[in-house]
């Protein structure tokens, strides 16, 4: 079946992120509805496999209206900085995360941000104690 891009729209603070919309890949479900094909970056409250139900615009663009159905993965987001236990590295962060079976995914050299795919079956309790040894941060993302 052929995918399609979903779009997602929010808010950005301080101009952060610098755009106000992410595109995410999905497998349509049927007219209305798509299971996310990948993990996001930036739009919140939705992971991969969940099924989303989305409007269709006069330009042909996919819009996420709402979450129907979770697909219990979760989506972790960490950004290695300079002074952080990894360095500016996302290939240092997915090292650490292989052990997991956690898919992830790395926004750009200049801007080291990894999404994590965390599936069902992952150790949540040895994942935190992964997470918790970073810098801890409080931001928009």
């Amino acid at each position: 079946m052929t995918r399609i891009k979903i779009w997602f729209r929010f808010e950005s603070h301080d101009g952060y992120p610098p755009f106000e919309e992410e595109g995410l890949w999905a497998t349509p479900v049927d007219d209305d509805t798509a299971r996310i094909d990948n993990v996001p970056f930036f739009a919140r409250g939705v992971a991969q496999n969940d099924i989303v139900q989305f409007a269709t615009l006069d330009d042909g663009r996919h819009f996420a209206v709402r979450r129907v159905e979770t697909g219990g993965h979760c989506a972790i987001r960490v950004l290695p900085v300079a002074s952080g236990p990894l360095g500016p590295s996302a290939e240092a962060v997915f090292a650490k995360f292989v052990p997991f079976g956690i898919g992830a995914e790395s926004y750009d050299k200049e801007f080291p941000l990894v999404a994590l795919d965390v599936q069902p079956a992952v150790d949540l309790p040895r994942l935190r104690a992964l997470l918790d040894q970073g810098v801890p941060r409080t931001t928009c993302l």
